[in-house]
């Protein structure tokens, strides 16, 4: 499986979106350099009021921009960055991957899956009625989160628009991603 960059986006405080870049650099064990929420714990203002020990699972996060031309569709203005991703892409189904798959960004980046975007109602506030977007019901009842996914740096490098992204799935059996 292959994709590609198409944007890449950080901030240095926590705010709903990120600005983009022309590169943005991943740091091993710690994220996005200059972002938020670079750390080996965890750095969402929310989970860090739980538990500030936890390990940051979530130290990258990526949407596809097949689900900001969905949302185009439905009348959201929504652009790289403003969902507060780091990596948009393209070409791949980022929420169809097993945990533990690792996506080469570039030359040297190595992010490892770890889960699922949970957003929250704070979606909301950016645009009303964008978390029933993101966020929806399969038939059986299940959840069904749009939202991009959650991933931890196990190889630092550049990361710029154009990359290419190739995905390395993990030994079998595959566990279908949860929230993190």
């Amino acid at each position: 499986m292959q994709g590609i960059v198409t944007a890449v986006s950080r901030s240095g405080v926590h705010a709903f979106s990120k600005d983009n870049q022309p590169s943005i650099r991943l740091l091993a064990g710690l994220g996005v350099q200059d972002d938020a929420h670079l750390g080996v714990t965890v750095q969402h203002r929310s989970r860090v009021a739980q538990d500030p020990t936890q390990p940051n699972l979530r130290q990258v996060h990526l949407i596809p921009a097949e689900l900001l031309d969905d949302l185009a569709g439905a009348g959201f203005d929504v652009a790289a960055g403003q969902l507060g991703e780091n990596v948009t892409t393209r070409g791949l189904d980022l929420v169809g991957l097993p945990r533990g798959a690792r996506l080469a960004l570039g030359d040297d980046a190595v992010v490892e899956v770890t889960g699922l975007r949970n957003p929250c109602e704070q979606i909301n506030g950016y645009q009303p009625g964008l978390l029933k977007q993101v966020v929806g019901r399969a038939e059986d009842g299940t959840l069904i989160r749009r939202a991009g996914i959650m991933g931890i740096v196990v190889t630092g490098g550049d990361v710029r628009p154009d990359d290419p992204i190739t995905v390395e799935l993990p030994a079998g059996p595959h566990v279908a991603l949860d929230r993190v």
